[in-house]
């Protein structure tokens, strides 16, 4: 099983918050860390200072980090054309030195697209206008070099395209796909996804769509074991019930929800939550949401006493 940080800096970050979490997380030996990709919060308080642009992040992490591997759940097909969206992912892989994840959706939140002045489809156009941006993008990146690049599409049209830059991982950086759609997100993971996430759900929601990614897989002939399960989920560990109870209320969380819907507990409990995920629903992957970026000390005891257990 595998541990990798999520953040939702939309909610109140600035750059040195997520800097200072991504290195103390590569220092503790986490593999990986994400970043939702808003131009609005989605909770109840007033995102101060701002929201952030998640590329322009992952590009400074990519320079202030060295092992980590970046990324972001999920950039909304909607905020940005694929074309440019392939050069930017590619330039971010190479200043990571390939250390790059790429995961997109469909986008959801209509209220942040009026708040940032961008149109909000209707849901078919937008998993349209997504399954176009994959064609693309994966076109684009699969291009052998000194070649063209065309497309032909309802939304998207590419015209003559020298397909550069390339990324440095290859054939191209793993690509992630998911929600909980039942079926043109299951199509579009069985064609272009190494990973399948399904976030903030409970196990038999998340076993359901993972078995539809599945069978989505054994209609067009590939194998589901090529794609990797996760699942993202709040996190909220303590030492003991005292230490729990505190992090509880900073998050303004009922601990017993945490731990009914969420990664929480003692170390002990989290471990064991974590075991039921692997075995219920067969994931190897878990995204961690961390909601408090203040709290390093946090980190130090998943890493010191969930993640070592693990091994």
């Amino acid at each position: 099983m595998e541990l990798r940080i999520f953040t939702e800096p939309q909610e109140g970050a600035r750059h040195e918050d997520l800097s200072r979490v991504a290195r103390f997380a590569e220092e503790a030996g986490f593999p990986a860390f994400f970043r939702s990709d808003h131009y609005l919060n989605t909770g109840p308080g007033a995102g101060l200072p701002g929201p952030s642009d998640a590329w322009i992040t992952l590009a400074a992490l990519a320079r202030e980090t060295s092992r980590i591997r970046l990324g972001v759940l999920m950039s909304a097909a909607t905020f940005r054309a694929p074309g440019p969206l392939a050069i930017i992912a590619a330039q971010v892989d190479e200043m990571s030195g390939g250390r790059l994840e790429f995961g997109v959706g469909a986008g959801w939140f209509e209220t942040e697209h009026d708040a940032a002045g961008l149109r909000f489809p209707p849901l078919g156009e937008r998993f349209d206008r997504l399954t176009e941006q994959l064609e693309i993008i994966t076109g684009l990146w699969d291009t052998p070099g000194g070649e063209r690049f065309d497309y032909r599409g309802a939304h998207y049209r590419i015209t003559d395209s020298p397909a550069l830059p390339k990324p440095v991982q290859r054939p191209r950086p793993p690509l992630i796909v998911g929600g909980k759609g039942t079926v043109r997100t299951p199509r579009l993971a069985a064609r272009f996804a190494q990973e399948f996430n399904v976030s903030l759900r409970d196990i038999p929601t998340c076993r359901a769509q993972f078995d539809r990614v599945d069978a989505a897989c054994e209609r067009i002939g590939r194998d589901p074991a090529g794609i990797v399960r996760s699942v993202a989920q709040t996190v909220c560990v303590g030492a003991d019930e005292a230490e729990l109870q505190r992090r509880a209320k900073v998050l303004n969380r009922d601990v017993d929800d945490l731990r009914a819907n969420g990664i929480a507990g003692t170390p002990a409990e989290v471990v064991d939550r974590i075991g039921r995920w692997r075995e219920e629903a067969g994931v190897t992957r878990i995204y961690l949401q961390l909601l408090d970026l203040t709290d390093l000390g946090h980190l130090d005891l998943i890493a010191a006493e969930v993640m070592r257990q693990l091994d």
